[in-house]
């Protein structure tokens, strides 16, 4: 059902780039992390001001799909496995934009293990109509 006080928000820029994010504390586990605090991208540093939404994707893709057993993929498709899922926030940032971003546990190689964080998209409001 739609909340007519929920804001709706439509994508209009596709990024897909890395970006650095930051926290006052380090977070407690850094595999799945909370919502930053600041994030820079392209050079130009972004505090945030609120998390907007937050979820989490714990899908197995490509050849990973295929090597659990059922049941035990099962969990992991709850609770995500080694290198497995993605960690999505909605941040509204200073200047107002709204934007996408994620940490990929995604394990990129052997000396490349602690997953990547990125920005998605730029998202705007969408004013309901009546």
């Amino acid at each position: 059902m739609y909340n007519l006080f929920m804001p709706v928000f439509t994508p209009i820029h596709f990024f897909d780039e890395s970006i650095t994010v930051g926290w006052d504390s380090p977070p407690l586990y850094e595999k799945t992390p909370p919502c930053p605090q600041r994030f820079t991208w392209n050079g130009t540093n972004y505090p945030i001001l609120e998390s907007l939404a937050e979820w989490s994707d714990f899908t197995r893709k490509g050849r990973s799909a295929r090597n659990m057993r059922p049941e035990h993929a099962t969990v992991a498709t709850r609770r995500g496995s080694l290198g497995v899922g993605r960690f999505f926030f909605r941040v509204r940032v200073q200047s107002g934009q709204v934007f996408d971003i994620y940490y990929d546990r995604a394990i990129k190689s052997a000396d490349d293990r602690k997953g990547h964080w990125v920005i998605y998209r730029e998202l705007a409001e969408v004013t309901a109509r009546t």
